[in-house]
């Protein structure tokens, strides 16, 4: 990609979240960084497991469908019986992964980029990537008056969400596998890319200052909201159309203490995606509910509808995809390349699946041993 996704890129992201190899703080759409406990989780009924509560991190968005919806249909906390969720959601990856690593969530729905980080700069210590949640969901979306084909991108200037993150990473090396040169570091060359926050894209757009934008949803579908067209989704150009966007982690310490918390939560993710793909309609909705419930706002009816079919919703972390993306980080020069031997531990997963008789999930030989 879903690839992340100043004078260096370790200097630049290290000053927003003090972490020197970031290269993904908006994987997933965040916007910004604060964090908010959820007040709306239903009540912990029947056995507890081994744990009294499980503290769950995610964003607002809906590439985290799978926790926006399973709270929201109370999936997730039946899967748990008497162990009480408690959820924080976040508005960017690094602060969800300084609070995996603080011991202040158990738990959390993520992008490739901060896993990715995280994993590394913890030296393989701090989390394991346990299920996927999400794939797609990011698209290239253009001023129609400027760009009609892929080749008018040429001299134009595309804004990517940050520097270094996953869509910014994606984008650059499409950029190179077209023949094209830009700068990793100062978004200049052939296409000019230029690093600009989700918040503020949709302004940006309509001021004329970019001519389109590689970004995550709903970001895509506010541009085309404004008139922007779509281009490219990104899915199209991988093997299956499928890349991971949004997997789910968990901190080493809790998998070793608590695996029947983390086993009963992978059932629910199971279920909960389950229930978004034989319900697409209801999902979609219930989605928005639960995004009004956090935010007080929902998401209007042409954005919501125009970003949900991009997006699916599956059990597969997708593994293959997120080596590749680290591999891009690595080619583009924005990143050292990671040994992420160990990142995913898909027991849990692969047990629930075998369960219901679905095929298990690969982990690309990145799995613990």
């Amino acid at each position: 990609m879903p690839a992340t996704r100043t004078t260096t890129l370790r200097r630049s992201l290290a000053a927003a979240a003090a972490l020197p190899l970031l290269i993904g703080t908006l994987a997933a759409c965040g916007y910004g960084s604060d964090s908010k406990d959820d007040k709306t989780a239903p009540a912990a009924k029947g056995k507890k497991l081994s744990a009294d509560t499980v503290r769950l991190g995610y964003f607002p968005n809906l590439t985290h469908a799978t926790a926006l919806v399973g709270e929201q249909e109370g999936i997730l906390q039946k899967e748990l019986g008497g162990t009480q969720i408690k959820s924080t959601t976040f508005n960017a990856g690094p602060s969800e992964i300084e609070a995996l690593n603080a011991g202040s969530i158990d738990i959390g729905f993520i992008g490739p980029s901060p896993a990715i980080n995280g994993f590394t700069k913890s030296k393989g210590k701090n989390l394991r990537i346990v299920a996927g949640s999400a794939s797609g969901g990011v698209k290239l979306v253009v001023n129609p008056s400027k760009i009609k084909t892929l080749d008018d991108l040429k001299g134009k200037k595309i804004a990517t969400p940050q520097h270094g993150n996953t869509q910014d990473v994606a984008f650059l090396n499409w950029i190179a596998e077209r023949g094209w040169k830009t700068d990793a570091q100062s978004g200049k060359g052939d296409v000019s890319v230029v690093r600009t926050d989700n918040k503020i894209t949709p302004d940006a757009y309509k001021s004329g200052s970019i001519d389109g934008a590689w970004v995550p949803e709903p970001t895509a579908s506010r541009l085309v909201s404004q008139g922007a067209k779509v281009l490219l989704d990104e899915a199209t150009i991988w093997p299956e159309k499928k890349f991971v966007i949004t997997h789910v982690i968990v901190s080493q310490k809790f998998l070793k203490d608590h695996a029947d918390v983390v086993e009963a939560f992978v059932r629910g993710t199971v279920k909960t995606n389950a229930w978004i793909n034989a319900n697409p309609d209801k999902a979609k909705a219930s989605a928005n509910a639960k995004l009004k419930a956090l935010s007080g706002k929902e998401l209007p009816a042409e954005i919501i509808d125009g970003a949900w079919p991009s997006i699916q919703f599956l059990d597969d972390p997708l593994a293959s995809t997120l080596q590749a993306q680290a591999d891009h980080a690595v080619k583009a020069g924005l990143l050292e390349k990671p040994d992420l031997a160990g990142i995913y531990d898909l027991s849990a997963l692969n047990k629930v699946l075998k369960a219901q008789g679905s095929p298990e999930a690969a982990d690309a030989g990145l799995g613990v041993k």
